[in-house]
């Protein structure tokens, strides 16, 4: 009976080594059930190590429960975040968008219209601006030419006008001299007759 009662107690320090010590959930059940007695085909086990194993396998799916919830309210605040992030990025995306079709785009007019079509327009009309005067400035030349050819025409009629005047005037008082020589020469002839 003592070999029976010291086999029992030191079966049951064996048992109870599952309960005790920092074992996984499996060496555990490998503790109890190796150090457990067996009864035929069955296994022997006492209660308050099989109690003690289901309280330890119980806390530990609890701790891991409230690991999992944990876990799950970070996922949650991780999902949060994410999202905020998101939106952040969405509104910098949308922001820079904004500053690049700013940056390539003018508004004239209540149109928006490219910077590149602008200056092409700009350049445009620029250019016909230049062509209109370079053209102004070209009828004014061949004005100006056409004024200068006239005035030497005019100054060249005048000139001649003036001689033509000045010889005229010349034939005139020669011809009023010679009248009034022969009428003198008249005059004599009759005073002497």
């Amino acid at each position: 009976m003592v070999c029976v009662l010291t086999t029992e107690i030191s079966l049951a320090q064996k048992s109870m080594e599952a309960l005790q010590g920092d074992h996984s959930l499996r060496e555990r059940y490998v503790l109890m059930k190796s150090n457990s007695q067996t009864y035929g085909d069955y296994k022997v086990i006492k209660q308050n190590v099989l109690d003690g194993v289901w309280k330890i396998f119980q806390d530990s799916i609890k701790a891991k429960e409230l690991a999992l919830g944990e876990a799950n309210t970070h996922i949650t605040d991780l999902k949060a975040q994410l999202n905020q992030t998101t939106a952040t990025l969405k509104e910098k995306e949308q922001s820079m968008e904004e500053i690049l079709h700013a940056s390539t785009h003018i508004n004239v007019l209540g149109l928006d219209i490219g910077k590149g079509t602008f200056i092409t327009m700009v350049a445009i009309v620029i250019a016909g601006l230049v062509a209109l005067i370079g053209m102004i400035f070209g009828r004014m030349k061949l004005q100006s030419h056409a004024l200068s050819e006239r005035k030497l025409a005019v100054d060249a009629l005048s000139h001649e006008y003036e001689e033509y005047k000045h010889r005229a005037m010349d034939r005139q008082i020669k011809l009023s001299r010679e009248l009034q020589d022969e009428r003198n020469k008249l005059e004599a002839i009759h005073r002497n007759s």
